[in-house]
C-alpha cells in the first residue's frame, strides 16, 4: 500500500514538473534533487544575509572594502580545499558534495555560539537583537571580540554562498549536458530563487530573532546536504560523461582543431591528475585554467560581472545605511528588497529561461547582463535616488538570474569532468571574490575622489560594461561551436 501511494505521489510530482518544463523521465529525479538542494542553500543564505550585512554596517561603512578584500584572501585558501575534496578517489562526488554542505551547517552552529559570546550579558532574544549594534558604527565603539566575530561571520557567509553553490552546480553540469541544461537549468534556478524568497521573507518577518536565525540556517544547510544525494545519473538510463573536446576527433577537423585548442591543454585532465601526487591536486584547478584559453575567457567574463555587481552593491548599502538608523529596520529592509526581487526572478525562471536558452541561445543569454548593467549605470547617473536604485537593482538581478546565470552554467557543459569540479570551483569562488575586491578598491577611490557622489562613480563603470559585452559575445560563440562539436562526437 505504501509503495503504491509513493508511486502515485511520484507520478503526480512528475506530471506537475512536466507542465512547467520539458523533462524526460530519467531526468526528473536529479532535476528535483538539484532544485531542492538549491532551495535549501539559498534559504539558508538569505536567512542570515541581513544579519551579516547589519553586522558589517555596525563596523562602519569604511570597513566594507576591507571586508571584500578579506573575502578574496579567504576564498584563495578555501577553493583548493574544495577541489581536493572532489579529487579524493576514496570519496564519491555525491558524498563529497554532502560533506561540503554538512560542514557549513555545523559552522553556522559555531557562529551562533560565538555571536552570543561576543555580547555583553544578553539574556533574552529581544536584547540579543539590538545590544551592541545600537552603538555608533565604527571599530572604536566595540570590543575586539565583537569586531572579530562580525568580520569572521561576514567572510564566512560569503564563502558559504560561493562554495556551496559552485560545488552544487559542478555536480549538476556533470550529470546534465548542454542540451538538457538549456531545458532544465531554468527550473533548477527557480528552486534557488524560491529559496531566496522564502529565506528573505522568513528573515524579514522574524528579524527580531537576530542571531537565532543562525539555528534555522544551519538546519536548512543540513537539508541541502540530504537533498544533494539525489543529484546523480539515473541508473536505468545509459549515460556517459561528456568527453573533453580536446581528446575527440571531430568530423569537421579544421574547425574542431581550432576550437579544441581553446578548451583544453594537450595533457588530458585524467593524466594530469595521475602525475600530481598528494596535496598538489588541490591546485590543479589553477593549472587547468591557465592551460585553457576557453576557461580564461570564462574567468574574465565572471571577473567583470563581479566588479559591476559590487558597484551596485556598495551603492545599495550606502543608501540604506544613510537613510535608516535602526539595526532591525535595516535588516528588515534588506530582507524585503531581496524578497521583492525574488518574486520577479521566480516568475521569469519558470516561464522564460528555458525558452530563451533553447531559442535565443547562450550568446544572447550572457550578453543580456552587460547591456542591462550599462543602461542602469546611465540611469543612476542621471537619476541618483532611492527609487532608481530599487528599480535598477530589480531589473539587473532579474536579468542576471533569469537569463545570464543559467547561460553562464551552460558554458561549463562543454568541458571535461576535471575542469567542471576543479577549475569551475576556482573560477566561481576565487575569480568572483577577486572581482569583488577589485571593485571595492576602485569604488573606494572614486567615491572619495568625487566627494561621495555615487552618480559620478557609475559613469566610470561604463567602459567595463562594454568590454564585458564583447567578452560575452565571443564566449557565447565559442560555447555554441563547442556544443555542436561535442554533440557530433557522441556515438549515435
Amino acid at each position: 500500500m505504501s509503495t503504491t501511494t509513493a508511486q502515485r505521489l511520484r507520478a503526480r510530482a512528475e506530471a506537475a514538473v512536466a507542465t512547467l518544463v520539458v523533462v524526460r523521465p530519467h531526468e526528473i529525479a536529479p532535476l528535483m534533487s538539484a532544485a531542492s538542494t538549491f532551495f535549501f542553500i539559498l534559504s539558508a543564505y538569505f536567512v542570515v544575509l541581513p544579519l551579516r550585512d547589519e553586522g558589517a554596517i555596525s563596523l562602519g561603512l569604511g570597513a566594507l572594502p576591507g571586508l571584500f578584500v578579506g573575502s578574496l584572501l579567504l576564498t584563495v585558501l578555501a577553493a583548493p580545499v574544495a577541489s581536493l575534496v572532489f579529487s579524493l578517489p576514496s570519496i564519491p562526488k555525491t558524498k563529497a558534495l554532502v560533506l561540503i554542505h554538512r560542514f557549513f551547517s555545523v559552522s553556522l552552529l559555531v557562529f551562533f555560539v560565538l555571536w552570543f559570546a561576543s555580547k555583553h550579558g544578553s539574556a533574552s532574544i529581544s536584547q540579543s537583537t539590538e545590544d551592541s549594534s545600537d552603538k555608533p558604527a565604527g571599530w572604536g565603539n566595540h570590543s575586539w571580540f565583537y569586531i572579530v566575530v562580525r568580520i569572521s561571520f561576514f567572510l564566512w557567509v560569503a564563502l558559504l554562498n560561493l562554495i556551496t553553490i559552485s560545488s552544487t552546480w559542478a555536480r549538476v553540469i556533470d550529470v546534465m549536458d548542454s542540451e538538457s541544461g538549456s531545458r532544465l537549468f531554468g527550473f533548477i534556478g527557480a528552486g534557488a530563487t524560491l529559496g531566496q524568497l522564502v529565506g528573505s521573507l522568513f528573515a524579514a518577518s522574524l528579524a527580531w530573532m537576530g542571531p537565532f536565525l543562525l539555528l534555522f540556517s544551519s538546519i536548512l544547510m543540513e537539508l541541502a546536504a540530504l537533498s544533494s544525494k539525489g543529484i546523480c545519473t539515473d541508473a536505468n538510463h545509459d549515460s556517459t560523461e561528456l568527453p573533453s573536446i580536446g581528446t575527440e576527433q571531430s568530423p569537421n577537423t579544421e574547425l574542431g582543431d581550432e576550437i579544441s585548442s581553446l578548451v583544453t591543454s594537450p595533457i588530458t585532465p585524467s593524466n594530469s591528475q595521475k602525475t600530481k601526487p598528494g596535496i598538489l591536486v588541490m591546485f590543479e584547478g589553477f593549472w587547468l585554467i591557465m592551460r585553457s584559453p576557453y576557461l580564461i575567457y570564462i574567468s574574465l567574463f565572471l571577473w567583470m560581472s563581479a566588479v559591476v555587481s559590487s558597484f551596485f552593491y556598495f551603492q545599495k548599502v550606502t543608501i540604506v545605511a544613510t537613510t535608516i538608523s535602526s539595526p532591525a529596520a535595516r535588516r528588515r529592509t534588506f530582507a524585503l528588497i531581496n524578497s521583492f526581487i525574488a518574486v520577479f526572478i521566480l516568475a521569469g525562471q519558470l516561464t522564460l529561461t528555458g525558452h530563451i536558452l533553447t531559442i535565443a541561445g547562450v550568446t544572447v543569454a550572457i550578453c543580456a547582463s552587460p547591456l542591462i548593467a550599462a543602461s542602469n549605470m546611465v540611469a543612476l547617473a542621471v537619476w541618483p535616488t532611492w527609487v532608481a536604485v530599487a528599480v535598477t537593482e530589480t531589473i539587473r538581478k532579474v536579468t542576471a538570474y533569469v537569463v545570464t546565470r543559467p547561460g553562464r552554467e551552460l558554458l561549463f557543459t562543454v568541458v571535461s569532468q576535471d575542469e567542471k569540479y576543479k577549475a569551475k570551483v576556482c573560477i566561481d569562488v576565487i575569480v568572483q571574490r577577486l572581482g569583488d575586491a577589485t571593485a571595492a578598491g576602485i569604488y573606494r577611490f572614486l567615491f572619495s575622489s568625487f566627494e561621495k557622489k555615487t552618480s559620478m562613480v557609475n559613469l566610470y563603470g561604463l567602459p567595463l560594461c562594454f568590454l564585458w559585452l564583447l567578452t560575452a559575445f565571443h564566449l557565447g560563440r565559442l560555447q555554441t561551436n563547442l556544443a555542436k562539436l561535442q554533440a557530433a562526437s557522441q556515438p549515435s
